[in-house]
């Protein structure tokens, strides 16, 4: 089976499980396929890539977070559950994916469940993962592991657990799956240990994580939870430490994403001054509330955000890649031209030079003694013009595609909307003018298509809101 066919296979399962699931973005698979066939068109992508492949389908949250944060025990409060392993300590080097179980018993699966499986976000991570550590894609188990378990709140969602965060000491390929599960979250909860009050001895964590987030546009879905926060107490100086984190956050650029604070009731020794402990646990109850409605809320917003992600996708094809690549086809073509002038300029320099030497000329005359026979011989002639176009296009084209593979590697391959690298190359075939602007695979039919990708993303919005609102009054008929 060809890589091509694969992906359409793969399309065809997410279709049918949507079908269950989720029957109102199976609609929305269709127009990733026509946005696939606009990105493949240009070169942004290849004919085994989706865009469909780079979301995640099912409602993610993930929980990031240094040693000690509280993590863990966050999970099993959630669930309900002794899920996860707690400690002072690493417990767990593993990224652990948390998924639903229909039985009453909880299972650990490998890693390779996760890497074999199109169905989850990690499909194939171990290929990432080899790319950027050499090697260690074959040890996948490693790095991931699954966990199901009978938990009403897991029905719908996937729930990430993050091994201790420590940019320092982390691997190249930790931080990728770091990385790769920021990106496709829908929820990002991060979590600092309270009982270490200086966020400047978190300088990397926050350096990665928070700037991670500001490459984004949607840094509002980060939740910064400063957890054990009881601790401060007895100093009753809650406010300071919170405000000293916020303080980082903001040295670090980051002004979206906001802030909350947590503890365990179990683990908490309640102070004697029982307003200040009042204050504690009112601030805590209201902080859970707002973290629990988010989680609730990831359902309803990852349609949103699948359907929203189309629109993106198009527009920043149109708006970022097709502009760049003109830019980029511009400064090819500039820079061939000078080079072609150099070139040509220096060969004719060179060529006059030799001409000079052997006596070819009268005056300003041209007139070598083997001309007039050449001129004499039609046969003889069309060779030779012969041979100097092709040494002419020869040059031409050597320089041509040399400065094409020179701007290229100056441009990204992995952008959101695609390979920008790859397009550009295809712009700039053999068969292709430089003097052409526009990129391969452009133009008002593409435009078209873009636009008609557009308004059926509208329309998904319009059947959205009529499922949960009704701005007119109009009770909605129920679907």
């Amino acid at each position: 089976m060809t890589p091509a066919k694969r992906m359409e296979q793969r399309l065809k399962r997410l279709q049918e499980h949507l079908k269950r699931e989720n029957p109102v973005l199976v609609e929305a698979v269709n127009q990733y396929r026509e946005l696939d066939a606009v990105a493949q068109k240009l070169g942004l992508l290849s004919s085994n890539e989706s865009y469909a492949t780079q979301i995640s389908w099912w409602p993610m949250i993930s929980i990031l977070g240094t040693f000690s944060a509280g993590k863990s025990s966050f999970i099993n409060t959630f669930l309900d559950l002794d899920l996860q392993r707690t400690g002072n300590q690493a417990v767990d080097d593993r990224f652990t994916v948390i998924t639903f179980s229909p039985d009453e018993e909880v299972r650990t699966l490998p890693g390779l469940a996760l890497d074999g499986d199109p169905r989850f976000p990690f499909y194939q991570i171990s290929e990432e993962i080899e790319h950027v550590s050499k090697g260690e894609g074959a040890k996948i188990d490693n790095y991931l592991q699954m966990k199901v378990a009978p938990s009403e709140k897991l029905r719908g969602k996937i729930l990430i657990d993050s091994p201790g965060f420590d940019a320092d000491e982390q691997r190249k390929a930790t931080l990728r799956i770091t990385d790769h599960i920021i990106e496709l979250s829908d929820l990002v909860l991060v979590f600092f240990d309270a009982r270490h009050p200086e966020p400047g001895a978190m300088q990397d964590t926050l350096e990665h994580l928070v700037k991670g987030a500001l490459r984004r546009n949607d840094s509002s879905k980060f939740l910064f939870i400063l957890n054990q926060i009881d601790t401060s107490a007895r100093e009753d100086n809650l406010e300071d430490i919170v405000s000293s984190w916020q303080k980082a956050l903001v040295q670090q650029g980051l002004s979206a994403g906001s802030f909350h604070i947590l503890f365990n009731d179990k683990l908490a020794v309640p102070v004697a001054n029982e307003s200040v402990w009042a204050r504690y646990v009112s601030k805590r109850d209201a902080d859970y509330q707002r973290i629990m409605a988010r989680i609730e809320g990831v359902n309803t917003g990852r349609v949103y955000r699948i359907i929203g992600a189309i629109e993106s996708q198009a527009n920043e094809i149109e708006q970022q890649a097709i502009p760049r690549l003109r830019q980029a086809l511009q400064r090819w073509k500039k820079q061939v031209l000078m080079a072609d002038a150099l070139a040509f300029g220096l060969l004719a320099i060179v060529l006059v030079t030799m001409s000079i030497e052997f006596g070819y000329w009268e005056g300003f005359l041209f007139n070598p003694p083997w001309l007039m026979g050449l001129m004499g011989n039609l046969w003889a002639t069309g060779a030779v013009i012969a041979a100097v176009a092709c040494l002419v296009l020869g040059i031409h084209y050597l320089i041509r595609n040399r400065l094409a593979k020179r701007i290229a590697a100056t441009l990204s391959c992995d952008d959101t909307y695609g390979n920008l690298s790859a397009a550009f190359l295809k712009s700039t075939k053999f068969w292709r003018s430089i003097f052409q602007s526009t990129p391969a695979g452009w133009g008002g039919r593409t435009r078209k298509r873009l636009d008609a990708i557009r308004h059926a993303t509208d329309r998904f919005v319009q059947f959205l809101n009529d499922r949960f609102t009704s701005p007119s009054g109009v009770k909605a008929k129920s679907s």
